[in-house]
């Protein structure tokens, strides 16, 4: 079973884990919190990045449910790219797992790749030289968590894709000053964990 407990997506799919804090939206990071106080993994800061080994076997199985004459299939089965690593971060373990990503995503027409990142600066020089206009299988997103890092949704707007999208998590403040064009699906969520600092639900509302 790989269902997943963000309602946003239908599958988890981390290449590695691990990452490094780049703002106010990483403070009280989960994936931290799991992998390493609860795991027992380090994987953070300038620590090796571990592979994770079953990635694929899950992948495989979502596209068996999202080929042709499946139950299932039609509408497009969601794969979010990653819940434990970011994807665009500055590490000689992310530099040489990368191309793994985009040699999945072109295995795999069927499914749907949500694409993530607080590093919206590096997504140009990061994507595969046969970009073009985008992939039709992957939306492109970028995490802003209020306004002093909303500049990262002006740089999501400059590449080309299919689909680019925000992910309001966690929502630290409003985002009333942002611009909206270009981009074609906002998530909202508030912080979790034992430490969360609140939000207010008129931001949600606001946007």
């Amino acid at each position: 079973d790989n269902k997943t407990l963000i309602a946003w997506t239908d599958l988890t799919a981390n290449f590695w884990m691990g990452c490094q804090k780049i703002s106010d939206g990483c403070r009280n990071c989960y994936a931290l919190d799991l992998t390493k106080n609860r795991m027992g993994i380090d994987v953070w800061g300038n620590a090796p990045r571990q592979p994770v080994k079953n990635v694929y076997s899950k992948i495989r199985g979502e596209a068996r449910r999202a080929a042709p004459g499946v139950m299932g299939a039609g509408s497009p089965h969601l794969v979010f790219v990653g819940s434990l690593m970011d994807w665009a971060e500055d590490h000689p373990d992310a530099e040489r797992l990368r191309p793994v990503i985009w040699e999945t995503v072109r295995a795999y027409p069927d499914l749907h790749f949500q694409i993530l990142t607080k590093r919206a600066d590096r997504i140009a020089k990061l994507l595969p030289a046969d970009w073009g206009n985008g992939y039709p299988n992957v939306w492109l997103g970028t995490s802003i968590e209020d306004m002093r890092v909303a500049w990262r949704a002006d740089a999501l707007r400059e590449i080309p894709a299919r689909v680019r999208f925000i992910s309001y998590e966690p929502a630290l403040g409003p985002l009333n000053d942002m611009a909206l064009g270009g981009l074609h699906w906002i998530l909202y969520g508030g912080e979790s964990g034992s430490k969360f600092r609140a939000e207010d639900k008129q931001w949600a509302r606001d946007m």
